[in-house]
């Protein structure tokens, strides 16, 4: 008797929790949002004892691949105010893991180098991110996988185009139609009220 009542209750949460589910189906949102804490979560593990957490595994991965090469481009390449862009760099130094070298054409600037123990650390923590990938992934074979991360990455792309002009996209979206423009002081705005 206590079985059925409780498969009775067990089908009644399952019914509650499938209606939920449904209406999530359709919300691109909810499932990015779902899918990207996750990740982040697993991410934020397998970064931990790095200075800088995920940000500075970005700065050593990017200064690792010796493209970008100053501080500045650096910088610019990950969307890191310059003088955060400072302090991370000033951490990563600290530890050992990148050095700042003079440009050889212009003394100002200043070059990002990998250190050998920053690269045995990226190399360490590249195999930990795969992991923390594997787990969220999880549920996909591998030529799901395949298929989810080439999708992901043609909607990526495509986003990144149109984030290219972020005011061309809040004007086409209507996002910014009641709202003040940021140039109105806060006391013309009242005044206008």
């Amino acid at each position: 008797m206590a079985f059925m009542a409780a498969s009775r209750a067990s089908t009644a949460g399952d019914t509650e929790a499938s209606s939920r589910c449904a209406a999530l189906d359709a919300d691109l949102g909810w499932a990015l949002g779902t899918v990207f804490r996750s990740y982040v979560k697993a991410a934020n593990v397998a970064v931990a004892d790095l200075p800088g957490g995920p940000r500075g595994y970005q700065v050593l991965a990017a200064a690792a691949s010796d493209a970008l090469g100053t501080q500045l481009a650096l910088a610019n390449q990950l969307g890191v105010d310059r003088t955060v862009m400072t302090y991370l760099l000033d951490d990563l130094e600290r530890a050992g893991l990148i050095e700042r070298r003079p440009d050889p054409s212009d003394r100002r600037v200043r070059r990002v180098a990998v250190t050998d123990e920053g690269r045995k650390l990226l190399a360490e923590l590249d195999q930990r991110l795969d992991e923390a990938e594997d787990h969220v992934l999880s549920i996909f074979d591998d030529a799901d996988r395949g298929t989810f991360r080439e999708l992901l990455r043609r909607l990526a792309t495509h986003a990144q185009d149109s984030l290219a002009h972020p005011c061309q996209v809040v004007e086409e979206t209507g996002i910014a139609e009641d709202r003040p423009s940021p140039a109105t002081p806060r006391r013309a705005r009242r005044r206008q009220a």
